[in-house]
């Protein structure tokens, strides 16, 4: 099956880290989600949680990535980084199919 999603090399060293912070016993999954809301009408939701019956599951190295079946048409081709520089530091969405985002990145619309 073709990934739904990409992870970089730093956004996965980040979360392992925040797993083991948060996520001690390794149970719970990473997961991704579009919500409704946002400047631009769709805003990007990442935590832990558990596996629902009807996730996509995904493997990166050995963290559990959640993905519900209403996020996938939103997620599909993304590639999720981390940034740390100057201009700000934490996840960032590069999303091949939003037509418009907001300034601060985590809002969008198809």
């Amino acid at each position: 099956m073709e990934q739904i999603i990409s992870i970089t090399d730093k956004a996965l060293e980040q979360i392992k880290v925040i797993s083991q912070a948060e996520n001690p016993e390794g149970n719970k999954g990473l997961r991704l989600a579009v919500t409704g809301g946002g400047c631009s009408g769709l805003s990007y939701k990442i935590e832990f949680s558990d596996q629902k019956d009807r996730d996509n599951v995904l493997d990166f190295s050995g963290i559990k990535i959640l993905v519900d079946p209403k996020s996938v048409i939103y997620l599909k081709g993304i590639v999720l980084d981390f940034k740390d520089g100057l201009n700000g530091k934490g996840f960032s969405f590069d999303n091949p199919n939003a037509k418009n985002t907001c300034g601060c990145g985590e809002s969008f619309s198809i």
